[in-house]
């Protein structure tokens, strides 16, 4: 086959694809304008209402990806792709935007965060877009760079985002080497307050050894939070094995000893790592 035939057919393929595309998005924009119009539950929607459902529709997606269960990503991504569309079709209905709106907000926020691709700026490697990309922000009219880090985040994942945004103009460690001695100067001190038993200070501090092991988690390529959910994912099963193991013998874990579930814990680790 000829190049130039080879890139007919390519091109070709794309663009029946994206009418699939088209053609399935537009099959859920009359789904949503239907179930707006003829569900009870549907048309007594708010922006509010929504609002702790599309979180919880976040958390799963976010437990699915942590799981690698394509399927299940695949269906959560459905999920919280409706509630975009609700969004935009109850911002519709009060003529302040609609689902055309975000689409172009979108895509012009990313041709303008992204000179180097779509204008004549250069850059070395994804830090050098990173520090862009907050640069732009403030040409934007922002007045911090922290602005744009959501009040109601879970504390750990707001710590992760304060830091990854203020790497972004330069303020920032240079080696791993310096965050992790930072993190044992926090708990040398965090053990300093918990001597003299004040609760307020002591509590200061060990908020001071998060921040900082957040902060080296980003130095060595991990992501905190993730991170905590996996180990909280490996403690519930070794546990459940705990009591598995225990409801076999007839017993109840407050009756025995630590040593005699340490037993049943250390044998969890072969199936749970």
């Amino acid at each position: 086959m000829s190049s130039r035939k080879y890139l007919f057919q390519y091109k070709l393929e794309i663009l029946n694809s994206r009418k699939e595309h088209l053609e399935a998005f537009n099959r859920l924009l009359d789904i949503m304008d239907e179930l707006r119009e003829k569900c009870p539950w549907d048309k007594k929607q708010t922006l509010q209402s929504l609002r702790h459902l599309t979180i919880e529709e976040t958390y799963e997606l976010g437990d699915a990806i942590l799981d690698n269960d394509l399927t299940e990503i695949k269906n959560e991504l459905g999920d919280l792709l409706l509630h975009i569309i609700f969004y935009a079709k109850i911002g519709a209905e009060s003529k302040a935007f609609d689902i055309a709106d975000v689409a172009n907000s979108i895509s012009e926020k990313l041709i303008s965060r992204h000179p180097h691709i779509y204008g004549d700026v250069l850059v070395n490697d994804e830090e050098d877009v990173k520090q862009n990309w907050e640069k732009l922000k403030l040409k934007e009219g922002k007045n911090s760079v922290l602005e744009g880090v959501p009040k109601s985040l879970p504390a750990m994942v707001k710590a992760n985002r304060i830091q990854d945004k203020v790497a972004g103009v330069g303020f920032d460690w240079e080696e791993p080497h310096q965050v992790f001695a930072k993190v044992k100067e926090e708990l040398n001190e965090l053990s300093s307050e918990i001597e003299f038993g004040k609760k307020e200070n002591i509590e200061g501090e060990f908020g001071d050894v998060l921040f900082s092991l957040i902060n080296y988690a980003r130095f060595i390529k991990v992501d905190p939070e993730s991170a905590l959910e996996r180990t909280n994912k490996k403690f519930i099963k070794r546990f459940q094995f705990l009591e598995g193991a225990a409801k076999k013998e007839g017993k109840q874990l407050a009756d025995m000893t630590l040593t005699e579930m340490d037993v049943h814990w250390e044998k969890s680790k072969t199936f749970f790592k």
